[in-house]
């Protein structure tokens, strides 16, 4: 288990995260959502030995994580980290790369372990190619599979996806995280995108201002957001007097009700349209089935 306690961090004067405590289980994934310039980025350099802390402790398992003070090699040696810049070699091959820390000792099932991260990573037709010819999601990709090549216990991940184009994203996401699952690693992704997280992580943690904002599963966070700024990361939402946070999917035309609204304007978004409405003057988001006409009157009704 990695065990973070009462972790405090500076830059100079400038506080980045204060008072941070938090606990995750060996192969659980734990998601770190946040703005930017919240510390997603520093607290998992922190968890990698980075940094030295100004306060706290951090143990994986019975180990003292601790920073450059106390190791000349930065990083424990069951922890792997993937950055947003790749620490990779461009002149050699995507599976020179991946297999770069691996022992040639036994070179068919370190060829076998090749293959089957080039499979991960959805690499394989590139397995030949000069790692500087690649696209930045492509060298993205690299990097993650040459974290997992020796199954580290513990990985962690700064934005991981955020270079990857939309037409791999999804079906990457799967098989990475049914690897690690599969493999019983324990992964911390740092990101900003829900989709990330959403469907692959056991729990999550907001950070806002330095602080933990809230924590708990996808599911607790996703259906009872204690504020905005949670909700925003979620989906479209709406903040409506009387009635507090109101996804967009949360709302439905319906032929009477109080809330009495006029379309602005409508957003096809492939199975559903986004209406944008004025209600009492302030914007209001709904999911509909259909288009509907710029300028009528329109009324809601919530659905929780």
């Amino acid at each position: 288990m990695l065990h973070v306690k009462n972790l405090s961090f500076k830059y100079k004067k400038q506080l980045i995260l204060e008072n941070i405590s938090f606990s995750v289980n060996a192969g659980e994934h734990y998601a770190i959502i946040g703005e930017s310039g919240s510390g997603k980025s520093t607290l998992l350099k922190l968890l990698y030995g980075t940094y030295n802390l100004n306060e706290g402790e951090i143990f994986w398992k019975d180990n003292p994580i601790l920073g450059p003070e106390h190791n000349l090699i930065i990083g424990p040696s069951y922890m792997k980290y993937v950055a947003q810049e790749f620490d990779l070699m461009p002149f050699i091959s995507v599976a020179e790369n991946i297999g770069a820390f691996l022992s040639n000792f036994y070179p068919e099932e370190k060829q076998i372990r090749i293959n089957e991260l080039l499979d991960v990573v959805e690499l394989q037709p590139y397995a030949d190619i000069k790692v500087k010819e690649l696209s930045g999601g492509q060298k993205q990709r690299v990097a993650i599979a040459r974290a997992i090549a020796k199954q580290p216990e513990i990985l962690l991940l700064d934005e991981p996806f955020s270079h990857i184009d939309n037409f791999k994203k999804q079906s990457l996401r799967r098989s990475l995280f049914k690897f690690l699952k599969e493999k019983n690693i324990t992964c911390i992704v740092a990101t900003h995108d829900k989709d990330d997280v959403l469907s692959f992580s056991d729990n999550m943690m907001v950070l806002h201002d330095a602080k933990i904002m809230a924590t708990g599963t996808p599911q607790e966070l996703y259906k009872n957001p204690e504020n905005k700024l949670i909700a925003s990361f979620f989906d479209e939402f709406n903040e409506i007097e009387n009635y507090g946070i109101v996804y967009a999917h949360q709302l439905q035309v319906v032929e009477k009700s109080d809330l009495k609204a006029l379309v602005v304007q409508s957003y096809f978004k492939g199975s559903y349209w986004l209406i944008e409405a004025d209600l009492n003057g302030k914007k209001l988001f709904f999911e509909n089935k259909s288009t509907l006409k710029i300028g009528s009157t329109i009324y809601l009704s919530i659905i929780k």
